[in-house]
């Protein structure tokens, strides 16, 4: 490919920095908290088989498209798109699209600051001994009042946000690309000290057993719906992420085989966090669960009653944090980018702007949290969590998959996966299609009977 033009936001210089930083915004909460629990409540191995099989047939092809669409444009995400409709002859209001995928990247943004401000409070109070022979109920009593100080949470979500934007307005290379370098090995390296851990200290046989053992009667349609959504969760769609990456990417790069990677990789992690945490929670007698009960009330139990478990405790939730941290200026830097370029601001300016607005609606969302608990109704955390999870991050998959596979000239599509076969070209293209819009609509339908 010759006569690319250069990306006025930044770009890579290697396919490691590339692949490295997809990597580290693909694993995300769901890779920590649910992935695990889901397989050993829905069947075990077949439900693993399940979710990979729909996580190639579904979450990385749209992966793929959103890459494509930012190799395009050398632009923000709203320029990429433009750029894309423009040269395939297509209406200007594609670019709706894009900005969907800011609104509901935000949204996330909120939901993901306050759980990342949670883990770094619960790493201090780790290190400190505060969960030290604590009970179940210790530990549900104190992420109670966690929930019930704002002042608090406001603080250590506010850290936790300084340090994204800082790592976002330092830019593409600097900032994105080196945090990639640090992110992914140390995240690798928390990991296998906390598995091997949990495997000495914990339950193996029962997690074993949990997570890998073949239970055809747990294995059934709501199986295979979980699986689905999952899968499609699970590489960080529909936010704009992979339209920005894609633009900052070099221009040989294989796209197609280096998404697959990612996913190989996000499962891998998502595995072994599952042998990090259930041995733990077996080895304590506590039921299998998912979600903040599962990390914020299970595994603060379990590392308190555990052998140097302040330690590795606080380790656990120090990878929380980290793992918020990749997914986070994965998600803010496509919003920056896109105010940044649509009205000439520099990046720290657009990055302060954009963080003052996911700062007001994260502190809302916390203050709301326990008012919302206690008055019956739905409060905004789960507001958030249903309008962007349930609805938005679906609809510019959607939207990606019929502008993509049925909208832009295929010509053009295939002059930027040259370095894939026809037949890797040919399949994905089918898939993008025909499978990926019909699944996310059965995601669509399954997230509506979740909320």
């Amino acid at each position: 490919m010759t006569g690319v033009a250069l990306n006025p936001l930044g770009e890579w210089r290697s396919r490691m920095t590339f692949v490295l930083s997809v990597a580290a915004a693909a694993v995300g909460m769901g890779s920590i908290w649910r992935f695990s629990y889901l397989s050993g409540e829905y069947g075990g191995a077949p439900f693993v088989v399940a979710y990979v099989v729909f996580l190639m047939l579904l979450a990385v092809p749209i992966l793929i498209a959103e890459l494509v669409l930012g190799n395009q444009g050398r632009g923000s995400v709203v320029e990429s798109v433009a750029h894309a409709a423009e040269r395939s002859h297509l209406s200007p209001a594609w670019q709706l699209l894009p900005w969907l995928a800011c609104v509901a990247g935000v949204m996330l943004l909120a939901l993901y600051v306050v759980v990342a401000g949670w883990s770094l409070v619960y790493a201090r109070a780790m290190y400190d001994g505060s969960f030290s022979a604590a009970s179940v109920l210790n530990a549900g009593q104190f992420f109670a009042e966690l929930v019930e100080d704002p002042g608090r949470m406001l603080v250590w979500q506010s850290l936790f946000l300084l340090l994204v934007l800082l790592v976002v307005a330092a830019g593409v290379r600097r900032g994105i690309g080196l945090m990639a370098w640090l992110l992914v090995p140390s995240l690798l390296a928390s990991l296998m000290l906390l598995v091997q851990y949990s495997i000495a200290n914990g339950d193996l046989t029962a997690a074993g057993k949990f997570l890998f053992s073949v239970q055809w009667l747990d294995f059934n349609r709501e199986a295979l719906l979980m699986a689905l959504g999952q899968a499609f969760f699970t590489l960080g769609i529909g936010v704009g992420t992979g339209i920005s990456f894609g633009s900052y990417a070099p221009v040989r790069v294989p796209i197609g085989r280096s998404v697959i990677a990612v996913a190989v990789f996000d499962t891998l992690v998502a595995l072994a966090m599952g042998l990090a945490i259930f041995p733990l929670v077996f080895a304590n007698h506590l039921v299998p669960a998912m979600g903040p009960g599962l990390m914020f009330i299970s595994m603060p139990h379990a590392f308190g009653n555990s052998m140097d478990g302040e330690i590795f405790g606080s380790l656990f939730f120090l990878l929380v944090a980290l793992v918020a941290l990749g997914s986070c200026v994965a998600i803010l830097e496509p919003v920056v980018g896109a105010v940044k370029q649509r009205f000439g601001l520099r990046r720290l300016t657009a990055a302060a702007i954009v963080g003052g607005l996911v700062w007001l609606l994260a502190y809302a969302a916390a203050l709301n949290l326990n008012n919302g608990g206690s008055g019956g109704g739905t409060d905004l955390f789960r507001l958030l969590d249903r309008l962007a999870g349930g609805l938005l991050l679906p609809l510019v998959a959607l939207g990606t998959a019929i502008l993509v596979g049925w909208r832009l000239r295929r010509p053009l599509l295939r002059a930027h996966l040259y370095r894939e076969t026809n037949l890797f070209f040919s399949l994905w293209y089918f898939l993008l299609r025909y499978i990926a819009p019909p699944a996310i609509l059965l995601v669509m339908l399954g997230a509506l009977q979740i909320y």
